[in-house]
């Protein structure tokens, strides 16, 4: 066999949010990583809204920071506008998003990655894996390659059952580059197929081409696929829209950045804003007589789109009471006059999507300057995968990103970090990181794919956490920081600012908790109409308690009990930046978001420690099922009691803790505690047999 033509430790085949994520991540951990993409200047490409974060989307974010992750501190440095959404609600649904300039972002991305020690950037199309049979150590490849990319003397596979480990990947040009651990991170590019009304090519994105071999390589290697569908809106030209037609949306006066380590976004005092519009009956209309010609309901397309971020003309199919929908208008950067209609995927001819768009109040004469279309494109069935995200049946190949039916730059990042982390480990010879769904939503991502398998593009919700007054944005990093530590993410530097941050909110929870409410301290607390007579002699902890109580209303009082914690405070008192509290409270008490972000930590801590509390014994509950580990050995075929429906789920999944196996679609409660009582069993006639 031929020799290899470079070496590396930890290969990522594809550059996208999960791709840069997984291949930071191995580099910081020490390891000579190579990055491969088929184009350096599309690094981190926003392929459709440049946003990061959203509801749920934002706390992975903050979570994939909090590991020692990249994209929120991107995204703070090219971000145009942030907000933090939900704030009328429960602190544990609270979200960042921010409108970043898409140009930036990728170019903010690719100088970060060029500056990274161990990590190379290679511009260069990856045809096939190289794989190792652990039964006869024969080495082969994947798929056939043509244009002279493999030798006839290579060896191929001749069975997917056999245990396989890889050992490196085949360039298009022919070129073999070994690796101890390989990360696919191909998103959207696996065979794909454009749809724009009746014309269909193929394509990874618009005017970038499908990763083609590589797709059919990877059929070839045993791993069970599905095809999924996502879509994009049209892109206008700024200069034709009559702005004055729209509802303004501006951002926060005081941004909530996305990492832990940003004190101040970078455009604070240089935000801009984003426009509401709404469809009407006019373009109801038009979609429903062209409907027919639209890929999705002729038939053209037949794999599944995602649910939660429907076609316009899905909307107005399977929605045909409403009379209108929302859609935003977004700007696509500062140096660019393209906006982005967010609400308006679509895939109808192009003459049809103008129509629509001259229909819509204010943008009669606006210039499409990009068309929507749809994208089909190969995934594979995660239920082949391991909590790390390495596949069962080949060792060292980990699959993240889109590949694994996810959609959304920040559902890709943060499988994209777990995978690079877990990568390094295992070249290490290090115990894996494996974070459970009590600790973050990552988890719960992670754990739900593997578990359920999707049909559908997946995307992270609040709703899908079982804990989720536990997993807010605010302690992310109480979270998950420790664990990113452990692996070598986290610099000296972050972790000291980590440490002093958690005895500041120690600190302060223990002033509120043994201060008692003061006559002078209530006159400085009290807004009308509240009496807070009776609070005279409670803990300060109690009163924050009540509902009509907030902690910035505190804050006079506060400052004088904890100097010390609004001393960072005092350069952005002068500033814009800061949250002026004297027009609604009593006292003239300036706030930075860092301080005021801390106190509603602290606060959100005291304010709802019953729930806490009451979900901190469901966690344990779980936890208990979690550590319940069913043996590789364990045979379902062998569970008197156990119906063939049950035996070809869990077959099919390979389970690992009865906690997992209890949440795979169709296992009953009464079938995981036959397999607890069987792994008994089993074991007991392991050893009997052992002992003849």
């Amino acid at each position: 066999m031929r020799p290899f033509d470079e070496h590396f430790e930890v290969v990522v085949v594809g550059a996208g949010h999960a791709g840069c994520e997984a291949a930071m991540a191995a580099a910081r951990m020490g390891l000579k990583t190579a990055l491969y993409t088929l184009n350096v200047d599309l690094i981190a490409q926003m392929s459709c809204n440049p946003a990061v974060g959203g509801i749920a989307k934002g706390h992975l974010v903050r979570e994939v920071d909090a590991l020692g992750g990249i994209m929120g501190e991107i995204t703070d440095a090219v971000g145009i506008q942030f907000r933090l959404l939900n704030t009328s609600r429960g602190p544990a649904v609270w979200s960042p998003r921010a409108q970043c300039c898409k140009q930036a972002y990728r170019l903010k991305m690719r100088e970060v990655l060029e500056l990274q020690a161990n990590l190379k950037i290679k511009q260069a199309e990856v045809a096939d894996v190289m794989v190792e049979s652990l039964v006869d150590s024969r080495w082969s490849f994947a798929g056939f390659v043509e244009d002279g990319g493999a030798s006839a003397d290579d060896q191929r596979l001749s069975t997917n059952d056999a245990p396989r480990i890889i050992r490196g990947i085949l360039l298009r040009d022919g070129r073999r580059v070994s690796a101890n651990a390989v990360i696919i991170t191909t998103g959207t590019f696996l065979n794909g197929l454009i749809h724009c009304g009746e014309q269909q090519y193929p394509a990874g994105r618009s005017g970038e081409p499908a990763a083609v071999l590589l797709g059919e390589a990877l059929k070839k290697l045993g791993l069970r696929g599905c095809r999924l569908k996502t879509g994009t809106p049209p892109r206008l030209d700024g200069r034709t829209i009559d702005w004055a037609r729209f509802e303004r949306q501006p951002g926060d006066l005081d941004p909530t950045p996305f990492s832990f380590r940003t004190r101040r976004v970078a455009h604070h005092d240089s935000q801009v804003p984003c426009y509401i519009a709404f469809t009407t009956e006019e373009t109801h209309r038009i979609i429903r007589e062209n409907v027919h010609r639209s890929p999705m309901y002729s038939g053209q397309i037949h794999s599944t789109g995602p649910r939660y971020c429907p076609s316009i003309e899905d909307k107005i199919v399977k929605f045909p009471d409403k009379l209108t929908h929302q859609l935003f208008l977004e700007p696509e950067g500062l140096n660019t006059h393209e906006i982005y209609v967010n609400g308006m995927s679509t895939s109808l001819p192009i003459d049809v999507q103008l129509a629509i768009l001259k229909s819509i109040p204010g943008l009669e004469s606006a210039e499409m300057m990009r068309p929507g279309y749809a994208i089909e494109y190969d995934s594979i069935d995660p239920t082949e995968l391991k909590r790390t995200l390495e596949t069962k049946k080949i060792a060292g190949l980990f699959l993240a990103g889109q590949i694994n039916g996810t959609s959304g730059y920040e559902e890709a990042a943060c499988q994209g970090i777990m995978a690079g982390i877990n990568a390094a480990l295992k070249v290490k010879k290090e115990s894996p990181l494996v974070l459970d769904r009590t600790e973050a939503y990552t988890a719960i991502l992670i754990d739900d794919l593997i578990s359920k398998g999707t049909k559908e593009p997946y995307r992270m919700f609040t709703s899908r956490a079982e804990f989720r007054l536990h997993l807010r944005i605010d302690n992310a990093d109480r979270r998950l920081t420790p664990h990113g530590r452990r692996v070598g993410l986290i610099s000296d530097e972050a972790w000291a600012e980590f440490e002093a941050k958690q005895r500041r909110l120690e600190e302060m929870k223990q002033v509120l908790e043994r201060t008692k409410v003061t006559g002078e301290m209530a006159e400085e607390i009290e807004r009308a109409p509240l009496d807070l007579a009776s609070a005279v002699g409670q803990p300060l902890a109690q009163l924050l308690k009540r509902p009509e109580i907030t902690i910035e209303q505190m804050a006079p009082a506060l400052k004088d009990l904890v100097p010390r914690f609004f001393e960072r405070n005092s350069l952005a008192s002068t500033a814009s930046s800061a949250v002026d509290l004297s027009a609604v409270d009593s006292a003239p008490v300036h706030l930075s978001s860092e301080i005021r972000n801390e106190l509603k930590s602290v606060e959100t801590e005291i304010k709802y420690a019953g729930y806490l509390d009451q979900q901190q014994r469901a966690i344990e509950r779980l936890k208990k099922a979690e550590q319940r580990r069913i043996p590789d050995w364990f045979d379902y075929r062998a569970v008197s009691g156990l119906s063939r429906e049950m035996q070809e789920k869990l077959g099919k999944v390979v389970p690992q803790t009865l906690g997992q196996a209890s949440r795979i679609p169709g296992v009953t409660p009464a079938a995981v505690s036959l397999i607890n009582v069987y792994i008994e069993i089993q074991a007991r006639r392991r050893e009997q047999g052992a002992a003849l």
